[in-house]
């Protein structure tokens, strides 16, 4: 394998708390040295002058969902993975949601097949078992035998309406030792809603779903992890007020972590009136179709109270990570009405540039808190050790340019799919290496 100094680098390393600039020797797939200046080094050595340069662990995604097997149309594994490496994800958690699903053995061997299939590369694929039978939230999936084999958790990815089932499905997960993740949503509630209740709802005319329909299925989540004593984490969390609930829930104890999509943080539901930006000046498009599907999102966009209460929540550690929830869908099933079209928006090769500039640049987050919830705490919920930049260790790292240029269209992104509000837009911000052992 090759030898590499990079000099005159900033690192960023959440799990010691450092920023700096310094130099980095990689050989042999580990970090041999990080040091202010490293001097002596061998003679076969690649070395590069990496100044405005930022290195760090790979980031995390907790979740998002591959179209294949069963709609490869939408998105292969291999156009998923490369999506991933070209984001900077070097770890990445798929959603049992597949056709068929991951809910049993057969299930989970069928997908390990095309896993075994792809090239060698990046990122490591990791599988969430499915909850229920056929992802359907009636009954209990083969979650022993699952849990035998290399699932790094349990999650439909759907919301569960029995409270019932969700107290048996605690209750027996808690023994395996495995994570839980569940999305606190009410369907009753929601409707056939399309956007965040609200005065923009209105003025859109589009059917609003209220902040209740969130609300009160993360209380009544909350109340069987009470109970049961299940650790349990809080998938998309959209609303000002579930960061209230989670916040009591962490001063009583209960073993929950959370996270919010990255969208969440950039976009309020004003967004789609196709103003480059709101009044608030909080919405990060330059420029938006006005009903863009492409912002249409399960949950929907918040409010400005709500996005705002999210960024502090992430700041503050209630909110412990930012997921992705990449999914990918055809140009064919986008291209139709913002209420009939199915909801969903690529985003692990748009996240980190758009949420630097966005949150780091505009003073907001500082560079290593924005580097914590995408690569540390993210593998932390996990239930994984997470990466770090020291010496001795394996290299599992990413190198970020923020200031190049690029294009969002077909020939640049990765991804099968396009399905993204920033299509066509010109971005700041590439990584333009990535190192796994």
């Amino acid at each position: 394998m090759s030898r590499e100094l990079l000099q005159n680098v900033r690192v960023l390393d959440p799990v010691s708390g450092s920023d700096r600039i310094a130099d980095i020797l990689i050989a042999e797939g580990n970090i041999k040295a990080v040091e202010e200046k490293i001097a002596e080094f061998p003679a076969d050595t690649e070395v590069r002058d990496c100044q405005g340069l930022i290195l760090g662990p790979g980031l995390t995604d907790i979740y998002s969902h591959s179209g294949e097997p069963g709609f490869e149309d939408r998105e292969t594994l291999e156009s998923l993975i490369q999506a991933a490496a070209a984001g900077g994800f070097t770890r990445l958690a798929i959603l049992p949601d597949t056709s068929p699903p991951v809910d049993n053995l057969a299930g989970l061997a069928l997908l390990q097949q095309h896993i075994r299939n792809l090239s060698p590369g990046l990122p490591r694929l990791y599988v969430w078992g499915a909850l229920t039978a056929g992802v359907k939230g009636q009954q209990m999936a083969e979650l022993g035998e699952l849990a035998s084999y290399a699932v790094v958790g349990f999650a439909d990815g759907l919301p569960l309406s029995n409270p019932a089932l969700v107290r048996r499905l605690l209750e027996y997960i808690k023994p395996l030792g495995k994570s839980v993740a569940l999305w606190p949503c009410d369907r009753t509630l929601a409707g056939k809603g399309a956007a965040r209740e609200g005065a923009v709802s209105v003025r859109l005319g589009l059917p609003g779903i209220p902040a209740s329909a969130e609300t009160s299925a993360l209380a009544a989540i909350l109340e069987l992890v009470a109970s049961a004593g299940t650790p349990v984490h809080i998938m998309r969390v959209s609303t000002a007020r579930s960061v209230e609930l989670i916040r009591d829930a962490k001063a009583r104890g209960l073993p929950v972590t959370a996270s919010v999509t990255w969208m969440h943080l950039l976009l309020n539901v004003g967004a789609i009136s196709g103003n480059s930006k709101d009044s608030s000046g909080r919405n990060a498009l330059t420029a938006s179709l006005a009903y863009d599907p492409n912002l249409h999102l399960e949950p929907p966009l918040g409010n400005l109270s709500d996005q705002l209460a999210l960024i502090q929540a992430v700041k503050d550690g209630v909110i412990d990570a930012i997921a992705i929830d990449h999914k990918s869908h055809t140009y064919e099933e986008k291209t139709v009405a913002f209420a009939d079209s199915p909801p969903g928006a690529i985003g692990l090769e748009l996240a980190l540039p758009l949420l630097w500039h966005g949150l780091v640049e505009t003073g907001e987050f500082s560079a290593l808190e924005l580097w914590r919830v995408l690569s540390t705490r993210p593998a932390v919920c996990l239930g994984q050790t997470p990466a770090t930049v020291a010496a001795g260790v394996s290299a599992e790292l990413i190198l970020f340019d923020p200031d190049m240029s690029w294009t969002v269209d077909g020939q640049s992104l990765k991804s099968r799919s396009a399905n993204t509000p920033w299509l066509g837009q010109q971005l700041a911000g590439k990584v333009v290496q990535t190192w796994i052992n």
